[in-house]
């Protein structure tokens, strides 16, 4: 199973679950709302798909007819936010995830990479409703791309430069019950790595630019 079907079933049972828990909202339990001081930290499902499919070229610059394509990946992630006032919040998500780097071309499919890639991102917040069952919210932040235990395929040697980058946020707590809420997360994360095959011989300007959808719980303190 690829993990973009992974990730597409994990949405629609997340979609399943938000959908309960609007039904469940009338019974109107007690729950804890945002507010200055707060403390949460979410605990979430997240896929990353990145949004590559750059030239690769020679040394010299010349086209050699391939592309660098990166694979998704579906892991968990723990985000911890705090709330500056009631409705401003910093946020600081931590996670990683394992990509697939591969050469593709007419005629040609073949894996030249693997890598691990961690990318905190912190993020200012503005969130519409902390008082209220609903909250919806927005953010900005930046990033910082780290790729380590790469290992090379078929032949090839790969190496990728770390950077910064920048994203934009949306998403939403619903409150369940006293301190609980599910979390809906989408980022759209902005960086580009300049990568190096075989030493130089040929090379790529990666723009990664993956979108970031995370489902999951929270709790408040």
């Amino acid at each position: 199973m690829t993990a973009l079907r992974t990730a597409r079933l994990a949405l629609g049972a997340a979609g399943l679950a938000l959908a309960a828990v609007a039904t469940g909202a009338h019974a109107q339990e007690a729950f804890t709302p945002a507010a200055k001081g707060t403390w949460q930290v979410n605990l979430r499902a997240t896929s990353v798909s990145p949004d590559a499919g750059d030239p690769i070229v020679t040394a010299a610059g010349a086209a050699s007819g391939l592309k660098a394509d990166v694979e998704d990946d579906v892991m968990p992630t723990l985000g911890v936010s705090y709330f500056l006032t009631d409705k401003l919040a910093v946020e600081v998500i931590a996670g990683t995830t394992q990509h697939t780097v591969k050469a593709v071309g007419p005629g040609t499919d073949v894996v030249v990479h693997k890598t691990w890639v961690l990318p905190p991102v912190v993020s200012a917040q503005y969130h519409f409703a902390p008082k209220a069952r609903f909250n919806p919210y927005v953010g900005a932040g930046l990033n910082y791309m780290i790729f380590y235990s790469g290992k090379d395929r078929n032949g090839f040697t790969v190496d990728l430069d770390d950077g910064f980058g920048y994203a934009l946020q949306a998403g939403a707590d619903i409150a369940v019950k006293g301190p609980y809420v599910v979390n809906v997360d989408v980022k759209k994360v902005w960086f580009e790595t300049d990568a190096k095959i075989n030493g130089g011989a040929l090379k790529s300007k990666v723009n990664l630019d993956p979108m970031v959808v995370s489902v999951g719980v929270g709790r408040r303190f």
